[in-house]
């Protein structure tokens, strides 16, 4: 089992794996094996493969064909078994890698991912989050737990095939904090939702806004941390994605893969991540979260494969910009 470690200074969490790498893993003609441990001629979340995966968690199905399958990590950061430990370590703390982590199958098909497959794969794949989402926050142990997708074209073996993972962690990351803490702050100041107004603001002004539906925005941030990162926020005020409805899904996915594809066909089809931002597991500690339903506005960010930073961007998080928010807008709006 992994370990989680509190830095005493930042109070930010780091797992360390228990597969502790040698010292060739980080050099940059790293043996093949190491680089992609489940490189095969057939991927494994290929379907007529399902034998060499662990055992489903859902699916969404046509007959005996699924269409969107959501299994363990086959090489999980987190198990969901266990009792968290939490003790200290002379003057540190630690605590026990439970949690959860689940891959999202997007499609059958291995080149043809959710958001090129039409607004009814699509939908399929939101809902299979929603689903997912729903579930892990009954576990009193889990705190957070985070939708993310990372595209990336040439890495090799299943990890081509489309695919979306959810990690659910006993502890709020460092990250998530600060940005409920901001939202908190402006909620305790202004007595109104940032994102609310975040979201009159763009539509008002309309120099960053790709998209504009009747339930969701997709537009640039004001100040974003990479060129052509772009976020989609519901309309609907509410903290949680897991409360979304039906219509609201079947809304979300077509600015989502719509969005999407306006990024590809804009920088030349590139990797690209996207992450939902939801409020935490609020069930073992319901009583501390007073204003989060008012204050926090779930939401999607996307960020195109960034360019290398600096050591003065990595470390101070202050970024720099060679694109400005609002010529990223205009480019992806015509894309």
């Amino acid at each position: 089992m992994q370990e989680l470690r509190k830095d005493p200074i930042l109070n930010r969490w780091s797992a360390i794996m228990k597969d502790s790498k040698p010292p060739e893993y980080y050099q940059e003609d790293r043996p093949a094996e190491l680089e992609h441990k489940h490189e095969s001629k057939t991927c494994q979340l290929c379907p007529g493969r399902e034998s060499e995966t662990p055992n489903e968690i859902f699916s969404f199905r046509d007959g005996n064909t699924w269409l969107t399958r959501v299994i363990p990590g086959l090489d999980p950061l987190f198990r969901i078994e266990g009792e968290l430990g939490r003790k200290a370590v002379g003057m540190y703390d630690r605590m026990n890698g439970v949690g959860a982590n689940e891959i999202i199958i997007e499609s059958p098909f291995h080149d043809k991912p959710a958001d090129e497959s039409g607004i009814v794969q699509m939908t399929r794949v939101v809902k299979t989050y929603r689903n997912r989402m729903s579930e892990l926050e009954k576990d009193p142990r889990l705190r957070y737990s985070l939708i993310y997708k990372d595209r990336r074209r040439n890495c090799g073996g299943f990890g081509s095939h489309p695919q979306s993972q959810i990690i659910a962690v006993p502890v709020i990351p460092r990250g998530v904090k600060d940005e409920l803490d901001g939202a908190k702050a402006y909620y305790y100041y202004k007595e109104r939702c940032i994102y609310c107004d975040i979201i009159a603001e763009e539509s008002r002004g309309g120099k960053r806004v790709i998209l504009d539906s009747a339930d969701f925005i997709s537009f640039v941030p004001y100040s974003p941390r990479f060129p052509f990162e772009f976020w989609i926020m519901p309309k609907r005020h509410n903290c949680t994605f897991q409360e979304i409805d039906d219509d609201e899904i079947s809304g979300l996915s077509l600015v989502l893969m719509t969005s999407i594809a306006k990024l590809r066909k804009t920088l030349g089809d590139p990797d690209f991540t996207y992450v939902f931002h939801s409020a935490p597991n609020r069930l073992p500690r319901r009583d501390y979260w007073h204003t989060i339903r008012d204050d926090f506005h779930w939401h999607i960010e996307v960020v195109p494969r960034p360019p290398v930073k600096s050591s003065f961007e990595w470390d101070t998080e202050f970024h720099i910009l060679t694109t400005s928010p609002e010529d990223a807008a205009k480019y992806l709006k015509e894309g």
